[in-house]
């Protein structure tokens, strides 16, 4: 029994590890790599393994770098089974068929400019037979995946639906404990539950590292902040652009922004939610209440937490480019959440040189992404080939990241830990060198044994 790493090592996105029990191998996600596009669009190209191989896929949640790979998959011959918590599975109903459309509107519009054209790696007619392979589990229940491993979901408290995962594996008379941490969420995020670390120990644990090199300011101080950046830009006139991945980020900030509105803390200005994806992705989670954090005093007292006087949906492509012509003060939320696709890349490309605007980025920016030039306050953005001088205003709140901290991961692997006075080792994925390093070094002080992979490298059971 063993691990073998594919994606999400010693870097951020590619999620994806293999654990091989007796015959058969699970993938755990199976996600895009993002990042400089020749690059991403070469690693994404090369799937861990010949699907056929594959006995069946285990996801712990619907973000694109985890998820962003399931069509290659199941277009290429996989016929197994892919496991999911109930929300994970209709989230990613409307996820991949949006980044396939993204991936073949990319490719439409580079080919009208004359450009190089980059062929997408799937389109939307995979996602129906993807679909049919998916199967959903809700929290707290053992399944089983394969002969001889047996799987069970518990709230990750990263976006809704998202999960860590136990995975019982069975070989030879002997049983090993598995836990992989998915996406480690924050304590006190809106709308969703609080992690729930895995409780009993474990013989290996998976962890994330995103931010294992840093503190986040507390979750409690975001909504303030909010307030002070959008009261600020709209007395200069400006509007604020907002970045932000569909599915989590999206939905925080507008039930900020909607407890702001309620309590008369920001100017009564539109707030436009400019994504099709956004939009869907708002009415899965209305489908979900059964996962939001009902101690919450807006999740008591609202009944539709996303639907408010000065939230505008814009799903329609002319009502999307409308907004640039618009004046006056605004808020505009778009995906993606690293500047990379999207409409976002628009606003950007129309808004990024007008120094009354301010650029609010809410998420983590992968090396190498627009997100990342902009957090860099660079003097120059190259975007669809033409360089625009960015004199907007940058800020960064990196308190609505959907990852946990430093703090909160220890929090986290000690909870996996429990009463056990073994603590067991560590293989930390999803970060970056820095990050990695640093988590390391604090865990090894709290008596973990720490590894930190490179792509193809194997971890026994």
């Amino acid at each position: 029994m063993h691990v073998t790493f594919s994606g999400a090592a010693r870097e951020v996105t590619g999620s994806c590890h293999l654990l091989t029990v007796g015959a058969h191998t699970i993938a755990l996600d199976c996600g895009m790599f993002q990042g400089r596009r020749s690059e991403a669009r070469e690693k994404n190209a090369k799937l861990p393994l010949p699907p056929e191989q594959l006995s069946a896929i285990v996801l712990s949640h619907a973000h694109i770098d985890h998820a962003g790979r399931l069509p290659m998959l199941t277009s290429r011959g996989f016929m197994g089974t892919i496991w999911a918590t109930p929300a994970t599975r209709d989230l990613c109903a409307i996820m991949l068929a949006d980044s396939a459309h993204i991936q073949e509107k990319d490719a439409e519009f580079l080919r009208r400019r004359g450009r190089d054209v980059v062929e997408p790696l799937y389109t939307q007619e995979a996602i129906g037979p993807l679909l049919q392979q998916m199967v959903s589990e809700p929290y707290n229940r053992t399944f089983d995946v394969a002969p001889g491993v047996r799987a069970t979901f518990v709230d990750a408290g990263h976006i809704l639906g998202s999960a860590s995962v136990i995975l019982e594996c069975s070989e030879g008379g002997t049983t090993r404990r598995l836990v992989f941490s998915g996406d480690v969420g924050r304590w006190g995020l809106p709308i969703i539950r609080d992690p729930q670390p895995p409780p009993g120990g474990a013989d290996l644990v998976i962890m994330e590292s995103t931010y294992g090199d840093r503190d986040h300011p507390p979750v409690i101080d975001m909504r303030e902040r909010l307030a002070t950046i959008v009261s600020q830009t709209a007395a200069r006139g400006g509007r604020v652009l907002i970045p932000a991945f569909a599915v989590g980020r999206v939905q925080e900030i507008l039930y900020d922004l909607h407890a702001l509105a309620r309590d008369k803390r920001m100017p009564a200005i539109p707030i436009y939610i400019d994504s099709p994806l956004a939009i869907d992705a708002t009415a899965v989670f209305a489908m979900h209440p059964e996962v939001f954090d009902h101690t919450e005093q807006l999740v008591q007292r609202v009944q539709d937490l996303f639907r408010f006087e000065l939230a505008h949906y814009t799903r329609d492509v002319t009502e999307s480019k409308a907004l640039n012509a618009q004046r006056g003060p605004m808020v505009v939320i778009a995906p993606s959440g690293m500047c990379e696709a999207g409409r976002i890349v628009h606003h950007l490309a129309n808004s990024a040189s007008d120094p009354r605007n301010t650029i609010l980025i809410v998420g983590f920016q992968a090396e190498h992404t627009l997100g990342r030039r902009i957090v860099e306050r660079q003097k120059t953005l190259r975007i669809f080939g033409d360089e625009i001088p960015l004199r907007a205003r940058v800020e960064v709140l990196n308190g609505y990241s959907a990852h946990g901290d430093r703090g909160e991961l220890q929090r986290w692997i000690d909870g996996v830990r429990n009463e056990s006075k073994v603590a067991p080792p560590v293989w930390l994925v999803h970060g970056e060198p820095p990050a990695q390093e640093a988590l390391s070094n604090q865990l090894r002080g709290h008596g973990y044994a720490v590894h930190i992979p490179a792509p193809g490298d194997r971890a026994p059971l």
